[in-house]
């Protein structure tokens, strides 16, 4: 969900950065850590808090993936059919690797730096008809991170042999049975390249934060790049995430 009145979450979520650490206590039977609650979203309107308007509605696509007794996924479990809404689809989805819980903290790295910069990191995802364009996604993701590495692309030549155990039909309404046919792949070549150069826009990562002060540029930049990494096993688990000092600055 989000608020029609677009300064409820980023002022919220400057007023924790600024003034203090996120309030926490450890359950003394789990020894989880148990964050508070907030019902107090600053000097606002009661009234602006209701007009709450959905944002990412993609229950349809969740998967349940099992999770062991020290809460990970079990060992060697990765999901195949699609999932994500468009905007927030991890890479190794596209390119039909397999995902795991990695692929949540790409979409939270997705929606951090939407909150703070109040507009979306990936802006071509849909072609002039409203219909999800992976191959602009792609190209999108290129020039913000940089080219995939190739051991990704080795997953996903390896991967477009295996066929899905049900087939699933793809937007266009064509039935299909691994994660390249559903996304129209392939989208390299034997050498590694990008087919579609010619989508690649000019912005960086680096260069598209500007919201922020230079100091607190650079810590949320560091913050966003240990979420936003092609390889899923490169990205910070949600634990290390909360170390991080931009949250803890």
């Amino acid at each position: 969900m989000t608020f029609e009145n677009e300064d409820v979450l980023p002022n919220f979520l400057k007023e924790q950065i600024t003034n203090c650490p996120m309030q926490c206590k450890t359950d003394e039977t789990t020894g989880q850590t148990v964050y508070r609650c907030h019902n107090d979203l600053g000097p606002l309107d009661w009234r602006e808090l209701r007009k709450m308007l959905p944002k990412i509605a993609d229950f349809g696509l969740a998967t349940h993936l099992t999770v062991n007794s020290d809460g990970k996924a079990g060992k060697g479990e990765v999901g195949l059919h699609p999932i994500q809404s468009d905007q927030f689809r991890a890479p190794e989805v596209i390119l039909g690797c397999g995902w795991s819980f990695s692929a949540d903290i790409w979409n939270f790295g997705v929606l951090a730096w939407n909150i703070i910069e109040r507009t979306e990191l990936f802006r071509q995802v849909h072609d002039a008809q409203g219909h999800y364009n992976p191959k602009a996604h792609l190209a999108e993701m290129i020039a913000l991170l940089g080219p995939p590495p190739k051991q990704l692309l080795a997953r996903s030549d390896a991967m477009a042999g295996v066929q899905w155990p049900t087939a699933v039909k793809n937007e266009a309404g064509r039935l299909c049975s691994n994660g390249r046919e559903y996304f129209d792949g392939p989208f390299f070549n034997e050498n590694g390249e990008f087919l579609y150069d010619d989508l690649i826009p000019t912005r960086k990562l680096e260069d598209s934060i500007m919201t922020l002060e230079e100091k607190e540029r650079q810590a949320f930049l560091s913050f966003v790049n240990h979420m936003l990494a092609w390889l899923p096993e490169d990205r910070q688990t949600a634990g290390e995430l909360m170390e991080h000092p931009f949250l803890n600055g």
